[in-house]
C-alpha cells in the first residue's frame, strides 16, 4: 500500500474499493445461483420461454454461474493481492471477467426483451469499465 499522503494512494484506493465491489457483488450472485439452482433455473425458463433461447437456459445458468463465480474469486483475490503486494493484475483480471459476464447478462437480457432488466445492469457495468481502467494506472 503506498504511503496516505502520495498521490497513488488514491488510485490504490480506488483500486481496492472496485475489487471488493465487484468481489461481494458476483460471489454473493454466483453463489445464489448454485445454492438455488432450481429456483433460478425456473425463474429463468419462465423469463426466456418467448425468446430464441428458451432451449439453452440451463446451458446458459451454468455458463453465468461459472462466470460469475470466476469474477467475484478474481476481485477477491485482487484485493488480496492489492493490500499484500500493491499489484493491481489480479484484480485487472477479475474486473474485465466481470465485465464479459455483465455483456453476457445484458444480452439475455436483452433477448428475453427485458429492456428494464437490461437498463438496470448499466451502472453496474460502467463502474466495471472503471474498475478495469484504473487496475491498469499501477
Amino acid at each position: 500500500m503506498p504511503p496516505f499522503e502520495s498521490t497513488q494512494f488514491t488510485v490504490w484506493l480506488l483500486q481496492a474499493l472496485c475489487a471488493v465491489f465487484l468481489a461481494i457483488l458476483f460471489l454473493q450472485s454466483g453463489l445464489d445461483k448454485v445454492i438455488d439452482w432450481k429456483g433460478n433455473l425456473g425463474w429463468l425458463t419462465g423469463h426466456f420461454a418467448k425468446s430464441p433461447l428458451r432451449g439453452v437456459v440451463p446451458l446458459m445458468l451454468a455458463t453465468v454461474t461459472v462466470l460469475e463465480l470466476a469474477a467475484g474469486a478474481l476481485s477477491a483475490a485482487g484485493l488480496v493481492s492489492l493490500v499484500a503486494t500493491g499489484s493491481a493484475t489480479l484484480a485487472f483480471w477479475g474486473a474485465l471477467l466481470s465485465a464479459v459476464s455483465l455483456v453476457a447478462l445484458f444480452f439475455g437480457q436483452r433477448m428475453a426483451k427485458d429492456y428494464a432488466g437490461a437498463g438496470g445492469l448499466v451502472h453496474y457495468f460502467l463502474l466495471t469499465l472503471v474498475a478495469v481502467y484504473v487496475t491498469r494506472l499501477s
